[in-house]
């Protein structure tokens, strides 16, 4: 399970939109928001290595795309959280 920002702040995300890595449907999400704090749509989604196991290189090698309203639209991935990762504000 990985994390998805968008690169269109106007695209929403819900749930089931295609994953895509380097052209290829690798999985899809499993729910989606506004991030509000890091200003982009935000999603999680399961993404699956067709010659084996999905470890961190993998994830982190490709380019993505999420599939939103038949469009796809470029996206980050991140195996971490994307805002406040060292939980620094809870802290505070």
């Amino acid at each position: 399970m990985v994390q998805f920002a968008l690169a269109d702040p106007e695209k929403l995300l819900y749930h089931n939109e295609p994953i895509w890595r380097n052209g290829a449907m690798v999985g899809h999400t499993t729910s989606g928001m506004y991030g509000h704090a890091v200003g982009a749509p935000l999603g999680l989604g399961y993404v699956e290595n067709p010659d084996g196991i999905a470890d961190r290189d993998f994830v982190t090698s490709g380019e993505y795309e999420v599939e939103v309203g038949c469009e796809r639209v470029p996206a980050t991935v991140s195996l971490t959280p994307l805002y406040d990762p060292r939980s620094e504000r809870i802290r505070a």
